[in-house]
């Protein structure tokens, strides 16, 4: 079965394929000739997941997923949150994805603050066309990691925050524990599995 991630990062693409496993080709924005820059202006993860799996379905006329996720610290009034890839770029309004910059700030704001209490939660939703380009069926499926950010950095794996969050349960951060344990547990395998489940149950 082919489907589309609309993304082209090539993390988040091995991650998904992983988990998903030989039942669905899944395809990258690239994959389909997708170069647009899709907005993504939703006050929500939901509302921005939605807006890109709905561009390219409807677009592309190809059953499509799309993912938003945040990370939710407790401290911080639930900040980063849907501005998570943005972080940083929001006080010089560039755009930019700088995970370094990123983690950076959360950390400075954070301090030295004990309660470092903090979750990822990934929204997914799927678009799937129903005999015409404009009729479609929407589904979410959300997945939550709860955790904690450590006061430094730690470990290489990984990519965004993973370097600074420490799931509940572990003594190590996503990017000491390794792809193959993080499939396992994070927020976005978590909502991938959903999903997974989802269209074995509803393939046709």
């Amino acid at each position: 079965m082919k489907i589309v991630f609309a993304t082209n990062n090539q993390h988040k693409l091995e991650e998904v394929r992983q988990i998903l496993g030989d039942s669905y080709e899944v395809l990258s924005l690239a994959d389909i000739g997708c170069h647009e820059d899709i907005p993504e202006t939703g006050a929500t993860l939901e509302e921005n997941a939605f807006m890109k799996a709905r561009y390219v379905a409807t677009k592309y006329e190809i059953d499509c997923f799309a993912d938003d996720t945040g990370l939710e610290v407790e401290a911080l009034d639930g900040e980063p949150g849907v501005y998570s890839a943005r972080y940083a770029a929001m006080d010089t309004q560039q755009p930019s994805h700088d995970s370094e910059a990123n983690m950076a700030k959360l950390l400075q704001k954070l301090g030295e603050n004990n309660n470092r209490k903090a979750r990822f939660r990934t929204i997914i939703a799927l678009v799937r066309l129903m005999g015409g380009s404009y009729a479609y069926r929407i589904n979410f499926f959300q997945g939550i990691v709860n955790g904690e950010i450590t006061h430094e950095r730690s470990g290489c794996e990984g990519f965004g925050y993973d370097p600074i969050f420490r799931p509940d349960g572990y003594d190590k951060t996503f990017a000491e524990l390794g792809a193959e344990v993080k499939n396992q547990i994070s927020h976005r395998a978590r909502a991938t599995q959903k999903l997974a489940e989802y269209l074995s149950e509803h393939n046709s």
